[in-house]
């Protein structure tokens, strides 16, 4: 059987989708697995064993469309589930398709009237339930990421002061309201007493080389220098890595790493967590309980809707500084 599984963006989103396809994959047998994504995120991919084509959408959806056709799939599996999905089902109209329920009504209703009604099951198996009728069940092995031989980083590549270790700190996010604000980072990397690698894209790259001015040998900024696959391999290299809720916190899971979690506007009610299926792995969240505002929103602001960002501005440093401390004994 011929799959044609769909998720456009954003990196956590792909990550958590690789059970999905790892899990097609081994228990249909001679299932064919086909992916579509934008061409940003062509690169999570693509390296996949699992995956057998990968296919791109850019400017023209009818261009992706006139490809998909000529593949002729017995299935799509649904995994973003919106109105270019939509479109591209209705375009494949002879191939039944099985989507993954947003449970946006329910997201709705927590972040205007803060009224939970969202399941407590883990958004990796609630992609995993759109396999139902094929047999397919949770493995339990967790997300993947593969790293290509060409994107592993050197330790040349490092300062020298790194090559016996690091603690990798993710400073950006894609919204403002899920990241830390730059002091709190600055007091974080003052007080942890060792190496640390700060992650993120070029746009955090400023931000980078601020914070590292809190200790120019113990704090190396990577921001902006690696591209995503090299700044995984940093995570899959890091002792441990403390995130933002955001796409790297899910490599980190992938690779098995403990994770030291920060959530601002977001909330882990969400069902998008730290996921290591079976294996029991440290994992520590943090976050300002008894706001009456959070979450307020399902996906983030560029600044705090009412202004005083207490959600992160009351972020417990200190306590997170006696975590690192635990994690490094």
């Amino acid at each position: 059987m011929k799959f044609l599984i769909i998720r456009f963006s954003s990196i956590g989103d792909i990550v958590l989708t690789t059970p999905v396809i790892r899990c097609l994959k081994k228990q249909v047998a001679g299932a064919e697995v086909h992916y579509l994504t934008k061409k940003n995120f062509k690169g999570l991919v693509e390296n996949n064993p699992y995956v057998d084509k990968v296919h791109v959408l850019e400017d023209d959806i009818n261009e992706v469309i006139a490809d998909l056709k000529q593949e002729n799939f017995d299935y799509i599996i649904d995994l973003h589930y919106n109105l270019r999905t939509l479109r591209i089902k209705r375009a494949l109209k002879k191939v039944p398709s099985f989507s993954f329920n947003k449970l946006n009504f329910k997201k709705w209703l927590l972040t205007a009237l803060k009224i939970n009604r969202l399941p407590k099951v883990h958004i990796v198996d609630r992609y995993l339930a759109t396999l139902q009728s094929f047999g397919v069940v949770n493995d339990g092995e967790g997300l993947d990421y593969f790293i290509p031989n060409k994107d592993v980083v050197n330790y040349s590549d490092l300062p020298a002061s790194h090559h016996a270790g690091f603690i990798g700190i993710v400073i950006g996010a894609a919204l403002n309201t899920k990241k830390l604000p730059i002091e709190k980072i600055m007091a974080l990397c003052s007080n942890i007493p060792h190496p640390v690698i700060l992650l993120g894209g070029p746009e955090d790259k400023r931000d980078g080389e601020l914070i590292a001015e809190t200790d120019k040998v113990k704090v190396y900024n990577a921001c902006g220098k690696f591209n995503l696959n090299e700044s995984a391999d940093l995570v899959r290299k890091s002792k441990f890595i403390i995130t933002h809720d955001t796409g790297l916190m899910h490599v980190a899971a992938a690779f098995k790493k403990r994770v030291i979690s920060v959530w601002g506007n977001t909330v882990p009610a969400f069902g998008m967590t730290t996921y290591y299926g079976k294996y029991d792995i440290q994992s520590t969240k943090y976050e300002v309980k008894g706001l009456g505002c959070r979450p307020c929103s399902k996906i983030g602001y560029d600044k705090c809707p009412l202004g005083h960002f207490r959600c992160m501005e009351e972020q417990d440093i200190e306590a997170m500084i006696n975590t690192v401390q635990e994690y490094l004994r």
